[in-house]
């Protein structure tokens, strides 16, 4: 349900800042598609998330500034954000709120878009809490950040939503290095309260033995039986015998792009009443 930006309470922070606040409520991640192209954005699942307030715009210039004793009275937003300003700003915020303050995990993120009018100005580079992660597998259902995860390099990397050079609210979702200052790349807060004890997780492997089977099914169906059928309609039915290794071979090629692009649904997880994960098929 859409919530009227109106009629949601506005909290004034320290510094000038301005959050609002978010209802708890329901969000879902991820994607339900089964072609493997989607698997990054796999399984598609359910986030319980509490009331929690988020701004509305990145930090501004004028914000940092005023967090870190400076003066500037520019609103443009402040680039080239990195994890580690973040960490002194939330630090310097902390004694003023309960709760944690950080950049909005990806669930955060997309429960505010869908409630709230989310500024991000064309060609802006936001990185949220998340860890860039292979998908969402292990994710945690309570909307709690992903981190920690990653070893190497890729541990500075976070998973970030670019808006369009030109079109206002047209997105692109990636990830980008947060550990060091880049142009264009802004950052936005919350204040979410702190999950207490173990997270309910996205079981961390798939049914590997049911996907084998539904891709060696779905190979015949589409790519082998139409790579032999085609010649014999034709009247070709010799070749049919005499040149099944290139049919098959082609068949197999065939399997292969359709299940880049199509496969069956995959299950959501959601939380049932009893705080227990459960996995429906749509």
């Amino acid at each position: 349900m859409q919530l009227r930006r109106d009629l949601m309470e506005t909290v004034e922070g320290p510094f000038g800042l301005e959050f609002v606040k978010v209802p708890a409520g329901k969000v879902f991640l991820g994607t339900d598609k089964g072609g493997w192209i989607h698997a990054s954005e796999r399984p598609r699942h359910e986030v319980e998330l509490p009331d929690f307030l988020i701004m509305t715009k990145p930090l501004s210039k004028r914000d940092v500034a005023a967090i870190l004793g400076d003066d500037d009275d520019d609103d443009s937003p402040y680039e080239g954000m990195n994890l580690d300003l973040v960490s002194t700003i939330s630090n310097i915020l902390s004694n003023e709120f309960e709760g944690e303050i950080r950049t909005p995990s990806q669930s955060e993120w997309q429960r505010a878009r869908e409630n709230l009018d989310l500024v991000l100005q064309p060609g802006m580079t936001e990185f949220l809490a998340d860890e860039a992660t292979g998908n969402h597998r292990g994710a945690m259902m309570d909307g709690r950040p992903r981190v920690g995860e990653v070893i190497g390099p890729m541990a500075g990397h976070r998973v970030a939503w670019a808006c369009h050079p030109k079109k206002q609210d047209v997105y692109a979702r990636f990830s980008t290095p947060a550990d060091r200052s880049l142009p264009k790349v802004v950052a936005r807060l919350v204040v979410s309260p702190k999950r207490e004890g173990e997270a309910v997780k996205i079981p961390d492997s798939a049914d590997l033995a049911r996907n084998i089977r539904s891709e060696i099914f779905w190979t015949i169906i589409l790519g082998i039986i139409p790579s032999f059928t085609i010649p014999i309609l034709r009247g070709f039915d010799s070749y049919a015998i005499e040149g099944w290794p290139n049919l098959l071979f082609g068949g197999l090629c065939a399997g292969f792009v359709t299940g880049a692009f199509w496969r069956p649904r995959r299950s959501t997880w959601h939380l049932d009443d009893d705080g227990k994960i459960t996995r429906q098929k749509k």
